[in-house]
């Protein structure tokens, strides 16, 4: 009769284990973060270049007066290719060119033999597809530094609409998937805070995927030059978003 007695307490344990267990957790007023991401991407509409002239002679003056008389030449070739371009020049300088004397005799000033003169240009462009005949052009004249692409700001400011709609869509995408392995209904779930681009540090921030760049070392130009191949590529914009929500 014990061994009955203990056989029997021993199955209804197991079966109150077991229904225990079966028994779904609560989840009322369960505080869940939820972070999201959106991601869009547009080709690049805007072109920024980079052109150099230098020259050196014996003679300071001379040396300045081609080198500025080339940089105007060079400015007025861009001007007529590209009436829309945005020019800006920097960078002036003059420096000596010295003899290299091995060994130097101790105490001995070195000798200046030269000067070089020089100066950098800088353009922005929205006219991407005439970029490589305004280049060719002005490399007749002036040498070539750098090219980069990336995005105007009437296309950023779209684009960043465009990602905070795709990263705010997906929060609510993943919403429906949390309440759905949590056995509840969405529609029960509250946002009560929503964190664009973390910076509630509940996630790192997202960068901006670099700009597509090409760059071009100078060269010295030549009568005719041949018009350059460019490829533009596209700016990818991310979002990160996070958002805590409370069922009900």
């Amino acid at each position: 009769m014990r061994l009955k007695a203990l056989l029997a307490a021993i199955a209804l344990a197991t079966a109150a284990a077991g229904a225990a267990a079966q028994t779904p957790a609560q989840t009322s007023g369960t505080l869940v973060i939820v972070p999201a991401y959106g991601e869009v991407k547009q080709a690049n509409d805007e072109a920024h270049v980079v052109f150099s002239i230098e020259e050196q002679d014996r003679d300071k003056i001379l040396a300045a007066s081609r080198a500025n008389q080339k940089m105007k030449q060079g400015v007025e070739i861009l001007k007529h290719e590209d009436p829309g371009g945005i020019l800006q020049t920097r960078g002036y300088y003059t420096y000596a060119v010295y003899a290299d004397e091995q060994p130097r005799p101790v105490g001995k000033q070195r000798q200046i033999i030269g000067w070089r003169v020089g100066q950098y240009l800088d353009m922005k462009t929205s006219a991407v597809d005439r970029l490589p005949k305004t280049v060719a052009a002005a490399q007749k004249i002036l040498s070539l530094n750098g090219v980069q692409f990336g995005l105007s700001e009437a296309a950023t400011r779209k684009l960043d609409a465009k990602r905070i709609e795709a990263a705010y869509g997906n929060l609510g995408e993943r919403i429906a998937a949390i309440a759905k392995a949590m056995g509840r209904n969405p529609a029960e779930a509250t946002i009560e805070t929503v964190d664009f681009e973390a910076s509630g540090a509940y996630a790192q921030n997202e960068a901006v995927a670099p700009r597509a760049a090409m760059f071009a070392s100078g060269a010295e130009p030549k009568a005719q030059v041949e018009e350059p191949n460019f490829e533009p590529g596209e700016t990818i914009l991310r979002m990160q978003v996070v958002g805590k929500i409370r069922f009900r």
